[in-house]
């Protein structure tokens, strides 16, 4: 795995593949740091590329740097958070994407936030019609809880503890995210949960981010085209 940002350009590769995190910043409880998606987003990418190096001798994967403004307008109503919406962050992925298939491979955005993923699926598709090699993967569990509870407070917690303030940690709205929705989507995130917290943080531990983890990285590597 090598970070792109560190290369000059005369040390490229031909037509390397490339991955892009994709997380953002947002209110995750008073208990996670904003950037939790986008330091999730890239640890996976990151991870994902040295296994893949490993099991393919001779392959070399570039890791882009994150992208870490995003659409998060659900988590407008918090303090910190800053979203560009999903018009601006699709015409970004575009010309991103665009001006790395000039001289790269395949292209493949790794996201952590759920907010994105419409705009990704159009992304995709529009770029796929111009003939380019892009591709979506997310990094999310199969199971958990929906935002700063159980699942991303354990996560962190095995990734970055030292940011995880676990006596600010509270339980928010446990509901099912499919209950939510509606709310949600009508009224962002602090209708339903004034902490911004959806599941419970407090149950968290490393031993269970650490699991997380790999999920992730099971998951991500199955999908990797």
């Amino acid at each position: 795995m090598t970070d792109l940002a560190h290369l000059s350009w005369t040390d490229l590769p031909d037509r390397p593949p490339v991955l892009v995190p994709l997380g953002s910043i947002e209110q995750h409880g008073p208990h996670l740091p904003l950037d939790t998606d986008t330091r999730i987003a890239d640890a996976v990418a990151r991870a994902v590329a040295r296994r893949r190096e490993e099991r393919r001798p001779g392959e070399r994967w570039l890791v882009a740097p994150p992208v870490v403004y995003a659409a998060s307008g659900e988590h407008q109503d918090f303090p910190g958070t800053m979203s560009i919406g999903n018009e601006a962050l699709g015409f970004l992925l575009v010309e991103l994407v665009r001006s790395l298939t000039l001289w790269s491979g395949r292209v493949v955005i790794v996201n952590a936030h759920g907010g994105n993923v419409g705009c990704l699926t159009s992304v995709v598709a529009r770029l796929a019609e111009e003939g380019r090699e892009a591709a979506w993967i997310p990094c999310f569990p199969e199971r958990g809880d929906a935002h700063a509870g159980h699942t991303e407070t354990s996560l962190m917690l095995h990734l970055a503890p030292e940011l995880v303030d676990l006596k600010r940690a509270e339980a928010g709205n446990t509901a099912p995210l499919k209950e939510l929705m509606p709310a949600l989507r009508a009224s962002g995130v602090r209708a339903v949960s004034p902490s911004g917290v959806l599941g419970d943080p407090t149950t968290a531990t490393a031993a269970e981010g650490a699991r997380l983890f790999a999920e992730l990285l099971d998951r991500a590597e199955e999908a990797l085209p």
